[in-house]
């Protein structure tokens, strides 16, 4: 299979980091798309453009972090990175989808900032940073729960993506004066997949 990726999307190192957990680094062959880039021969593999995008062994290809980390989770018949949305089991869902709307927030925020100068919406940088900083609080209120503590899953993937993100584009450290969320951090930046998928000069 090969999984094309660009190392500074953190979607893509969301998939990275299910590849990795999951054992697959002799199935999967990353390889680096070029996006943003007219006429990039990636375009014929991935329509959109996007990254992450998985070219399975059958040939057919999936889109988007959410679908292809559930799929690569499944190939071992023991999926444990996407807890089930059991009837009264919504839990999971309230802490991904949270992790998520961070994650997408941030990304919105770092490609605003890559525009020119004079192209930016002062507005719109604004109103992410406000955004990060409120989930940031929220994190810090809600990162002692046992399915954050736990073995690596989605919702945590997704955390981590977001604050390393904010970190290495410039937005800030989100864990600044946030103790419980910094300690959660610092635990989830030692495990092999996380350092393994860091974005080029972060450390």
């Amino acid at each position: 299979m090969k999984l094309y990726i660009t190392t500074t999307s953190p979607y893509a190192r969301l998939a990275r980091i299910a590849v990795l957990e999951k054992g697959l680094a002799d199935r999967v062959e990353l390889v680096e798309a070029k996006t943003r880039t007219q006429a990039s021969p990636y375009y014929t593999i991935n329509p959109s453009g996007r990254v992450p995008c998985l070219v399975r062994d059958d040939g057919q290809i999936m889109e988007d972090s959410q679908l292809i980390c559930a799929w690569l989770d499944t190939l071992d018949g023991k999926p444990r990175l996407m807890p089930e949305y059991r009837t009264g089991d919504w839990i999971y869902g309230r802490l991904e989808y949270h992790a998520r709307s961070m994650l997408d927030g941030i990304a919105v925020w770092a490609r605003e900032i890559r525009r020119p100068d004079n192209e930016r919406s002062p507005g719109l940088t604004k109103h992410e940073i406000d955004r990060a900083v409120r989930m940031a609080d929220f994190w810090e209120k809600e990162i002692g729960h046992p399915l954050m503590q736990g073995p690596i899953n989605m919702a945590q993937m997704l955390l981590i993506a977001a604050v390393d993100m904010a970190l290495h584009r410039g937005m800030g450290d989100l864990t600044s004066n946030r103790p419980k969320l910094a300690a959660w951090v610092q635990r989830v930046r030692q495990m092999p997949s996380v350092k393994a998928t860091l974005p080029p000069g972060a450390s």
